[in-house]
């Protein structure tokens, strides 16, 4: 069978902040959302707090409109904020339990042929089952899979499942699978807690059983974990080590129950030499795919960007059980910029311009028989 994992990047929508022209751009935006999403949260605001959130909410365009450029505030009912004609924001509510509504990211559409081409290294890759990472939700990756992939020339896959995760983005992760290969049930951690009471993961690391062909299971862990576009360096590494950590657990849980299929695959956002990895790819005995003889990398260590050792972040992890099964493996980079003159790998001819790109990912694929 083909396993493979795929950072598609959104896939209809995608936050507008997200599409500037680097991740340096929206990161001011992104960090003022985060923290006046935080500070919304709290169930009593003191007069700090109210004065913290009206400059954050001017910096993020909403003095004069509940719709700024980036972001939308969403008041249904209840009291949180006035606009004094002078200008300003003044913050009229003294808690969370006085207004009703969120604030939300702006969405806007992705480039119609670079969905398509997101469509064409599915169909491409042909895996049975393929973690998805950065899916809206499970009608929009079920409707890209009716839709697209045959516009593209695949086979639409048989069974499509997302479990909402914690990122108030939008950003989950998923698994398509072949007929055949039969999700029999799955076990969600979005509810997973770190000591100090925040949520573990920054989206989810759902548990796929799945039955094969040959009646066997195959446990799959899709990840996607924090990525360093926002907040410290030291939090952000000290968060993807706690979500490695769980990981690993949750993977030595599954072998001592008898599990020997297993494999974690997804956006890990860090290198094979990082300390918040460790966990995962030194305290374990999970194996990296892109180690086996049989994978063929292209030339290129990396799977995001320029696709350097610095940036390989994806991952296939496998159990020893699984490891040592493998026949082929690879990366396909048909979706990605190649860069120009002269261009590093071969793409589709659809991909004419950086807007027209699948994914700044790869997607890793690998083969093994059971």
């Amino acid at each position: 069978m083909r396993l493979s994992s795929y950072n598609v990047e959104n896939l209809f929508d995608r936050a507008k902040v997200m599409n500037l022209d680097s991740r340096s751009d929206g990161r001011p935006v992104l960090e003022a959302f985060a923290q006046l999403n935080a500070l919304l949260a709290k169930f009593t605001y003191t007069p700090a707090d109210k004065v913290r959130m009206a400059e954050l909410m001017i910096e993020l365009g909403l003095e004069r409109s509940d719709q700024g450029p980036f972001v939308l505030l969403r008041r249904n009912r209840g009291r949180l904020l006035k606009r004094p004609q002078s200008g300003g924001i003044v913050i009229t509510g003294d808690g969370r339990a006085d207004w009703v509504g969120s604030l939300e990211l702006r969405d806007e559409p992705i480039a119609h042929e670079a969905v398509l081409n997101t469509a064409r290294v599915i169909a491409g890759v042909d895996a049975d089952v393929m973690g998805i990472v950065e899916a809206e939700n499970r009608p929009g990756l079920a409707e890209f899979n009716r839709v697209m992939i045959p516009s593209a020339g695949g086979t639409p896959f048989r069974h499509v499942m997302v479990i909402d995760g914690n990122d108030d983005r939008g950003i989950d992760v998923g698994l398509l699978c072949r007929d055949g290969f039969t999700i029999d049930h799955m076990r969600s951690h979005v509810d997973d807690r770190l000591p100090d009471g925040a949520f573990t993961f920054s989206r989810d690391c759902p548990e796929y059983v799945i039955s094969t062909p040959a009646g066997n299971r195959l446990v799959v862990l899709v990840n996607h974990f924090k990525s360093k576009g926002f907040g410290t360096p030291a939090s952000s590494n000290a968060r993807r080590r706690a979500q490695a950590q769980r990981v690993r657990e949750i993977y030595q849980r599954l072998t001592e129950e008898g599990n020997g299929l297993v494999a974690v695959l997804g956006d890990l956002n860090d290198t094979p030499d990082s300390t918040p990895l460790e966990p995962l790819l030194n305290d374990s005995d999970l194996r990296d795919v892109s180690e086996h003889p049989a994978f063929d990398d292209g030339g290129f260590p990396g799977t995001f960007g320029g696709c350097s050792a610095g940036n390989k972040i994806d991952y296939i992890l496998l159990s020893p059980r699984l490891f040592e099964t493998v026949s082929a493996g690879g990366v396909n980079r048909m979706g990605m910029w190649p860069g120009v003159r002269p261009k590093k790998w071969e793409v589709f001819p659809q991909v004419r311009r950086p807007e027209d790109v699948a994914s700044d990912h790869a997607a890793l694929w690998v083969e093994f028989d059971i």
